[in-house]
């Protein structure tokens, strides 16, 4: 029964989709807001920080790291320190339990360690209803990064841009890889796309990485 009960909590990280795109659209959309920048891979990578626990036998999954009184206090020191700079990456990380795990699956303890209670809208993750919300939610993200233009910086040289490794060999490979799929069939294109942005903008962000390495 563990066996199982961890394979199927593995199969649950890899829902990426909507928490990649909400993530982008919430922390291109608060930065706007308050007239600041924001480094797109360091935000995606935020996306996905909350399925760590999975990595973490003593936690439990969506439990403590899904808690958005932690995330409150872990971002405490950034907003301290970067105060209005800081939101677009709170808004990146919040997400996820927030929104997207709140919205889909099992139910999230977001006041943790107040309560273990959990909550959240009660829609099964398989569903078609939540397919379509990522689907959605992905559709948005692109149209978003095209009319912004905020695509154009995963086909530049950034060093940042190598921070995409993480989602695409922790959460978007894997799921590609897997058999059975660890998403609906109708999820695997976006997957496929992420995979192939990420893949590009980590080629291209290499060589620059090599030189820095080498200049010291």
């Amino acid at each position: 029964m563990k066996h199982r009960s961890c394979l199927k909590r593995r199969k649950r990280s890899r829902f990426a989709v909507g928490h990649l795109a909400l993530g982008y659209i919430l922390g291109a959309g608060s930065a706007k807001l308050f007239k600041t920048s924001f480094n797109i891979p360091v935000a995606l990578v935020l996306t996905i920080i909350p399925d760590a626990d999975i990595l973490l036998p003593f936690l439990g999954h969506r439990g403590p790291m899904h808690s958005v009184l932690v995330m409150l206090i872990a971002f405490a020191p950034f907003f301290a320190v970067y105060q209005k700079k800081a939101v677009p990456y709170f808004f990146a990380l919040v997400q996820h339990a927030l929104i997207g795990d709140f919205i889909a699956g099992g139910g999230v303890q977001l006041l943790w360690p107040l309560t273990t209670q959990s909550y959240g809208a009660g829609i099964a993750i398989r569903s078609q209803t939540n397919v379509g919300i990522e689907w959605i939610a992905f559709l948005a993200a692109v149209i978003i990064m095209i009319k912004t233009r905020d695509i154009t910086k995963f086909f530049q040289t950034h060093k940042s841009n190598l921070l995409l490794s993480i989602p695409t060999f922790t959460t978007l490979l894997p799921t590609l890889a897997s058999f059975p799929l660890g998403v609906p069939f109708w999820l695997v294109p976006p997957h496929i796309l992420y995979t192939v942005i990420f893949s590009i903008a980590i080629i291209l962000a290499a060589p620059t990485l090599s030189r820095c390495l080498s200049a010291r």
